[in-house]
């Protein structure tokens, strides 16, 4: 069996034990939940140096935590006494203007990426947050502000390089390993470490929106617009609905500041100038109290919530895919989302028709293309002292808006850490494929911290 030694020799990258002087910083991840002290923490400078990891992780039997990114709310990204691989130094972009498509490393975020694509006048849908890990994201789904127009972010992925639980370099494609690329579409981190991606572009550069802030007893009616006008609205238009407890920035009055609001969260990534037609629907609903919206770049918007989303906030939770929501729904909704306990804290609806729609169910492992929605509540907070009362304001709103969803399932990427009894249902029609795929790619379930696909 490989030593320690061995692997320091074996790997380019830093092998950092407990006790080092980096140690403490190393093993932080962005849920400050999980306050966990693994054995070995190697940043991979290559795939090279992530195959030796699985080789030496497999070999001596220890728990093996793959981090991209480095958000996973359930804490993936670390353990006890096993392995952490950190991708984080794999953060490199290449962009291939003409072909449209980026070659991305396993731990670039969507940040690097769009810095490197927005220079061509390109990218690709990405979440909301730039803070989150390309890889993390694409491998469960990928859900954002450009979901209508180009797809998930799974959709896009045209091929990935990937070391496989027996520590084999594999470069996956339409030719190569096609049932790989098919799992990775939405499998999540079952299959390998994905040491480099490969994602198609789209023409966006200057987009249109952000957000707008209404009254919460104006929030049945923004609901029920949202609802009618995003089932039909031009492709070009993302738009989420949330809960926003208002921060202290300029664009709110100052006597407004901690109060509650409902809010639409534009992007519309058509010609500018048509996006003020194009979000008119959210204006005649109800008057917008506060509004930061206009012309500015996609990596701007993309970014625009950072702040309220820092490393080492305490986070909670719980997720649905929605098949339509119901006046009951709503009304639901309204009950218990102004109790939102703090300003990160909140309900999101997330879209996922248009083009993401016209993905046959079987087509990639995301296998939920009939829902409406995906919805996710999360609570985020800083003290310890305060878990109870936001774990519980999470799980009392999920208990009374989860008989409205219609399906079982909810969006992998928004899944807690005691969400592992549902993943036949979170991954749907696709599980027991997946679970062939896994037979496949990783007999022994290596690669297990995850939202986990067993083998066959």
């Amino acid at each position: 069996m490989t030593t320690i030694t061995e692997l320091r020799e074996q790997v380019r990258g830093p092998v950092i034990e407990p006790g080092e002087d980096d140690y403490d910083e190393q093993r932080r991840v962005h849920n400050g939940m999980h306050d966990r002290r693994p054995a070995l923490i190697v940043r991979a400078t290559s795939a090279a140096d992530a195959a030796a990891v699985v080789n030496y992780a497999r070999e001596a039997g220890l728990d093996l935590a793959v981090r991209g990114g480095g958000h996973s709310a359930p804490g993936f990204g670390t353990c006890d006494g096993g392995v952490v691989l950190d991708l984080a130094p794999l953060n490199n972009v290449f962009v291939d203007p003409i072909k449209k498509t980026a070659r991305v490393g396993g731990g670039a975020t969507w940040g690097d990426f769009n810095h490197a694509t927005h220079a061509y006048g390109l990218a690709t849908t990405g979440g909301i947050i730039s803070t989150t890990g390309v890889g993390g994201l694409t491998l469960g789904g990928g859900i954002g502000y450009l979901t209508r127009g180009c797809g998930l972010s799974c959709d896009n992925l045209v091929g990935a390089e990937v070391v496989t639980a027996d520590g084999r370099l594999r470069l996956v494609s339409q030719d190569q390993h096609e049932d790989l690329l098919w799992a990775l579409r939405g499998g999540s981190g079952n299959f390998g470490v994905v040491t480099a991606l490969e994602l198609a572009l789209h023409d966006v550069e200057t987009i249109y929106g952000g957000p707008l802030l209404y009254e919460v007893a104006d929030a049945p009616a923004v609901m029920r617009a949202y609802d009618d006008y995003i089932q039909q609205a031009p492709e070009q238009l993302g738009a989420f609905f949330g809960w926003q407890l208002a921060p202290p920035l300029p664009f709110i009055p100052e006597d407004r500041h901690g109060d509650v609001f409902c809010a639409m969260v534009t992007c519309w990534s058509g010609r500018p100038e048509d996006g003020e037609q194009a979000i008119k629907p959210f204006r005649d609903v109800a008057e917008v109290k506060a509004e930061l919206v206009g012309p500015m770049p996609y990596p701007a918007l993309n970014a625009a919530f950072d702040g309220l989303f820092h490393k080492g906030i305490r986070q909670y939770w719980k997720a649905d895919f929605v098949r339509e929501l119901p006046d009951e729904a709503i009304a639901t909704h309204v009950e218990h989302g102004p109790r939102t306990p703090t300003v990160a804290s909140t309900m999101h609806l997330y879209p996922i028709n248009g083009a993401a729609a016209r993905v046959g169910a079987q087509d990639t492992a995301f296998g939920h293309r009939d829902a409406r929605y995906a919805m996710v509540i999360g609570a985020f907070w800083d003290p310890p002292t305060d878990d109870d009362a936001n774990i519980a304001w999470v799980r009392d709103y999920y208990a009374a808006v989860h008989p409205y969803a219609g399906t079982e399932g909810g969006y992998i990427n928004f899944m807690g850490p005691d969400d592992a009894a549902r993943a036949p249902e979170n991954y749907g029609p696709t599980y027991q494929r997946l679970r062939q795929v896994k037979a496949t790619y990783d007999p022994g379930n290596l690669f297990h911290l995850n939202q986990n696909i067993p083998p066959a």
